[in-house]
């Protein structure tokens, strides 16, 4: 007898989510629930196709949570989602001839690499009869699509963010599904733990655990907090990492758990209903904006995580200094500022956007050390390690970027905490060995009197390291250094 084929109506959409993990304003599922057709979901853990990279440890333990709050959500509305693993092309392909699918549908990625595969499967599904259909997703403009008068693609930030403003009114978000119709027939699905995400003896993610909550849910209720209580201000205090006022949305963004248009949206209403809050809007949404010119340069420049965007730097002379490296890692530098970025980003997997700064500008600047090798350990522990934001933020700091920072504008961390730290909330909440001490010298504690480093409990070069480096020794290295590959000198 012959196998048993569904009926040409029967045949079903095959969804494959990558890095939309959610229900709203999902234009791929959205297509999919309005063809009338049942509905088989996928995801697939692809580490074999080259050019992806290797996900981070931080941002596997959000994954796992994420898919597993993904799972819930669908099940909620009527589907149960199919979870495979191995290299796309292959993965795709096969899933959508096991159910002899009508059509295969997904939100676009911009990453080349990525670009690739989506490419190959397309023509491989096609090949099979299948119809295929991409949809925008991720970004609120098409890298493609956002170009300079002469039809190239921008390099500056500022008039790309000016021309995607121009580019006309965003579409609304999609609504989200109430219910879906499944698929009747049994598909195989590997049990979310047989991914192994999760860390495993230790167990290193509890801090993790407590300041995040994965997932659609987590990131709508992180929005809505935003709106009440950060964007009002966010203009005026953004740059406080002891005060809280940021969004927190870059994970929920980045593993799609939150669309863009979502987020562009609800910030457009709030703006309607009190036009006190436009100057803090457009400081947030442009914070928006820099993601999406962040892919904007991966998707027309190739990967910006191993070569230096401006090729003068391939002549740099970066330091191997593995004790620095170390030190900064560990959040062990002797310098608060430093040091508290660092243990945030190891206790919880995120870092205030100005420590991060801060802490960048240190180790590639004071230590020389090669943005690279800052940029890998971010991407380890970072739950927002975007594969396009990630490195083009390491860029712009260490001067090698597109629209970077002039390479002679060195982060003094000492100044930069007492301008944006005066109290030392954020530096007593993370370097707790130095929580005694009077915010007169709590930014810069081996400038204290002995008595009052005693008084406090500190002893500079034991209970507190030394600086590692001398600021003001380490600004001129740096601006000799970068004098010596063409770049000038400081003004």
């Amino acid at each position: 007898m012959s196998q048993h084929r569904p009926l040409a109506t029967d045949r079903p959409v095959l969804v494959w989510l990558r890095d939309d993990l959610r229900l709203a304003d999902n234009p791929a599922l959205h297509h999919a629930s309005e063809s009338g057709r049942p509905i088989v979901v996928l995801w697939v853990l692809d580490e074999a196709s080259p050019g992806l990279g290797v996900i981070g440890g931080a941002a596997r333990w959000w994954l796992h949570r994420s898919l597993d709050a993904l799972s819930a959500d669908l099940r909620a509305v009527g589907i149960d989602p199919v979870l495979r693993r191995g290299p796309a092309s292959e993965v795709v392909t096969a899933v959508a001839a096991e159910i002899d699918a009508a059509s295969v549908v997904w939100n676009r990625r911009y990453l080349p690499a990525m670009v690739e595969i989506d490419t190959e499967i397309k023509a491989r599904l096609r090949a099979q009869g299948r119809e295929v259909r991409s949809f925008q997703g991720s970004l609120l403009h098409e890298p493609h699509a956002v170009r300079t008068g002469g039809g190239g693609p921008f390099r500056v930030f500022t008039p790309f963010w000016r021309a995607c403003l121009s580019a006309g009114t965003l579409r609304p978000p999609l609504p989200r599904p109430t219910a879906l119709r499944p698929w009747d027939r049994a598909i195989a699905s590997l049990p979310l733990d047989a991914f192994d995400l999760l860390p495993r003896r230790p167990y290193w993610a509890a801090g993790l655990d407590a300041t995040w909550r994965p997932g659609e849910a987590g990131a709508e209720a992180r929005l809505v907090r935003f709106l009440d209580e950060g964007l009002a201000t966010y203009a005026a205090e953004r740059d406080r990492p002891d005060l809280d006022v940021c969004s927190r949305l870059s994970p929920h963004l980045g593993h799609g758990e939150i669309s863009p248009f979502r987020v562009v949206a609800a910030v457009a209403e709030r703006v309607a209903a009190d036009a006190r809050l436009t100057a803090s809007a457009d400081k947030f949404l442009a914070e928006v904006g820099w993601r999406e010119f962040a892919h904007h340069l991966s998707f027309h420049f190739g990967d910006l995580s191993t070569r230096n965007f401006q090729p003068r730097f391939d002549a740099f002379p970066w330091v191997r200094d593995e004790a620095l490296l170390t030190a900064w890692q560990r959040g062990r530098t002797g310098y608060p500022l430093v040091d508290a970025g660092m243990r945030e980003l190891w206790a919880t997997g995120g870092m205030h956007n100005r420590v991060r700064m801060v802490v960048a500008s240190f180790l590639t600047k004071h230590g020389l050390v090669d943005w690279r090798e800052g940029e890998r350990w971010f991407r380890d522990t970072l739950v927002d390690a975007c594969p396009a934001v990630n490195p083009a933020s390491w860029q712009w700091v260490a001067g090698s970027g597109a629209d970077a920072a002039p390479y002679f504008r060195i982060f003094n961390p000492v100044a930069q905490s007492e301008k944006f730290d005066p109290e030392g909330v954020y530096l007593r909440r993370w370097v707790p060995e130095l929580a005694g001490l009077p915010a007169k010298y709590l930014h810069a504690p081996w400038t204290a009197p002995k008595a009052v480093l005693s008084a406090a409990g500190v002893d500079i070069g034991r209970t507190y390291p030394v600086p590692i480096v001398d600021h003001g020794r380490a600004r001129e290295r740096a601006l000799a250094a970068f004098a010596a590959t063409g770049g000038g000198a400081a003004p």
